[in-house]
């Protein structure tokens, strides 16, 4: 490990009091949709239309042959396992995801061959893990048309969440969400969008009078916009997530265009976090002036259980992201991931040789970008980079 990394940031004890910080949990796509919205108390219709799949108990079915059998009902609670415990132990000051699920009874299924949809009912789910705001800006969320967004952004807000990414207008999608922090005079600001190359439809685009998705090109123009939006809600001692559906499923490559992106909205001074997501595996690191960049933050939850194909990915192993930010600043001052690993459509804590294969995947994929990772207590990793605030 480089002695500059071991020197600058030990792999032991945050390095703020809790006063002194804000802690902002983010995870990758939370599909809650087909195979996991079937296990929940309330099931949709399991209707499917896709090319060799027309039940989403198929893929119950797939998870059961290669884990075993899955107790149905399970609770609300029952399908994030693991993660509960642990979002008792870190005790974020805010969480945020991507849902990547439209939340409908909508019939109105997109002509795009993958459709997620969860029932209204299931939605208390989302609930119970504590989320404070959703990401919509991605290629699933109008998947039953502009009916199922405007159920997905009505259920959300019923059960006291936030949305950002996707609305009824342009002007809507592209608003930056002001979360409080309990207790803090600091408040997080979200905003959301989408690069095409995500695969969100052109036609997704909302427009000024038109329901949609917040899609940006990976222009400085466009980061200088999203920025300027957050500009607008900010005040001293907020700090800001960008968060951003971009590029592929499956690779560690990061695309020159994603890196300027992020750049270029933490050259602004307004950001914070750039978090990325679209990927089906957790991907580079970068920690960029101080700021923190999630390249591709993997799947969360998915009904992926049993599929064949990308092994070497090993995309059943996911993680809990637990920054540490100074308000005053927006510097980053710990960076903790938590693996867990989806197994009986529901989360658990991932074993050791799951563990230390994350880790050791994501120091290869992020020493480039300057972060390497070490070990934290129980099975934790810490991130290491140059520059970081001293222990």
């Amino acid at each position: 490990m480089d002695s500059a990394l071991t020197r600058n940031n030990s792999a032991s004890g945050p390095r703020r009091s809790g006063a002194e910080r804000v802690r902002v949990f983010l995870c990758g796509d939370v599909m809650t949709g087909r195979g996991v919205d079937q296990v929940l108390p309330h099931p949709g219709d399991p209707e499917l239309r896709e090319a060799h799949v027309r039940s989403a108990l198929t893929y119950v079915d797939l998870a059961e042959r290669a884990s075993g059998p899955i107790p149905r009902p399970a609770t609300p609670e029952e399908v994030w396992g693991a993660a509960l415990a642990e979002w008792r132990r870190a005790a974020p000051d805010v969480r945020l995801i991507n849902l990547e699920t439209a939340i409908t009874r909508s019939d109105s299924f997109a002509p795009k061959g993958i459709n997620y949809r969860m029932a209204p009912g299931n939605a208390a789910c989302l609930a119970t893990a504590g989320i404070d705001a959703c990401s919509l800006a991605n290629n699933h969320v109008l998947d039953f048309g502009p009916s199922g967004l405007a159920e997905t952004l009505g259920t959300l807000r019923s059960l006291g969440m936030q949305t950002a990414g996707a609305g009824r207008t342009l002007g809507e999608a592209g608003a930056p969400v002001v979360i409080p922090v309990p207790g803090k005079a600091a408040r997080v600001i979200l905003v959301a969008a989408a690069f095409e190359d995500s695969g969100v439809p052109p036609a997704w685009r909302a427009g000024p009078q038109r329901p949609g998705v917040n899609l940006v090109d990976p222009s400085e123009r466009s980061a200088r916009e999203l920025a300027e939006r957050i500009a607008g809600a900010r005040r001293p001692g907020d700090v800001a997530v960008a968060s951003i559906h971009w590029g592929s499923n499956w690779g560690y490559q990061v695309p020159e265009a994603h890196r300027r992106f992020a750049h270029a909205l933490i050259d602004t001074g307004q950001v914070a976090i750039v978090h990325g997501h679209s990927s089906h595996h957790p991907r580079p690191i970068e920690v960029y002036r101080e700021r923190l960049i999630l390249y591709g933050c993997g799947d969360f939850l998915n009904d992926y259980e049993g599929i064949r194909g990308y092994e070497e990915f090993r995309g059943e192993l996911v993680a809990m992201y637990f920054v540490d930010l100074d308000p005053h600043t927006g510097a980053l001052l710990d960076l903790v991931l938590t693996p867990l690993a989806i197994r009986r459509l529901k989360l658990n804590r991932a074993a050791v040789e799951e563990t230390d294969w994350l880790r050791e995947t994501l120091t290869r994929e992020s020493r480039p970008f300057g972060v390497t990772f070490g070990s934290a207590q129980s099975g934790r990793l810490r991130a290491l980079w140059e520059d970081a605030p001293p222990a």
